[in-house]
Order: C-alpha cells, then sequence, then structure tokens
C-alpha cells in the first residue's frame, strides 16, 4: 500500500515562503508522477501541480504559476513544493498524491497570517 508522509508546513506571515516535502514509500516512486493538492477550509480539495516521472515535466494551477515550484529527487523517492510569495488564500492541508495509484497522506498544514 501507497505511503506518503508529508511534511514542512507551519505559519508563514504573508509573502513569506515554505518548502514541502512528501516523502515516499511502498511503490516504484520514480515511475509515477507526483501531484501536490490542497483543501482549504470549507473547501474542496484542490489540485496545486504534478510533475513528471523522469522527465520533470511541470504543471501548475493558475492560482500558484510563478510563485510555487515543484521538483523530485527519485534517489530520495521525494517531492517537493517551494511556495514562494505565500498569501492568505494559501491556507490549507497540503497533500501529495502518486498520480494513477490510490491513497493520501497525512497533509501538512500551511497557515498564512500576519
Amino acid at each position: 500500500q501507497v505511503q506518503l508522509v508529508e511534511s514542512g508546513g507551519g505559519l508563514v506571515q504573508p509573502g513569506g515562503s515554505l518548502r514541502l516535502s512528501c516523502a515516499a514509500s511502498r511503490f516504484s516512486f520514480s515511475s509515477y508522477a507526483m501531484s501536490w493538492y490542497r483543501r482549504a477550509p470549507g473547501k474542496e480539495r484542490e489540485f496545486v501541480a504534478s510533475i513528471t516521472s523522469t522527465s520533470g515535466i511541470t504543471t501548475y494551477a493558475g492560482s500558484v504559476r510563478d510563485r510555487f515550484s515543484i521538483s523530485r529527487d527519485n534517489v530520495k523517492n521525494t517531492v517537493y513544493l517551494q511556495m514562494n510569495s505565500l498569501k492568505p488564500e494559501d491556507t490549507a492541508v497540503y497533500y501529495c498524491k502518486a498520480v494513477g495509484l490510490p491513497g493520501w497522506g497525512q497533509g501538512t498544514q500551511v497557515t498564512v497570517s500576519s
């Protein structure tokens, strides 16, 4: 069964930065595209970013393009989300997911507030 462990969340002021990590195990990490999603209070979970398995092609939601950057390390079986110029509307629980495989991690809380 897929195991995903997100970390790196916290409280940050508007305009600040955070780097999220997602450690993956129990599947062939380098064979799967990976994605980040988020769920804000009272809202549905939404797509944030994705990265292909080996070519590293990235895709972003319009709301985070030019502020967030997804990357991966296929040796460490880890996917990252660098978040810059954070806004209060980025407040959410952030989750990573292996594209095409069931299962979610527990998520990591990001709160953007002054």
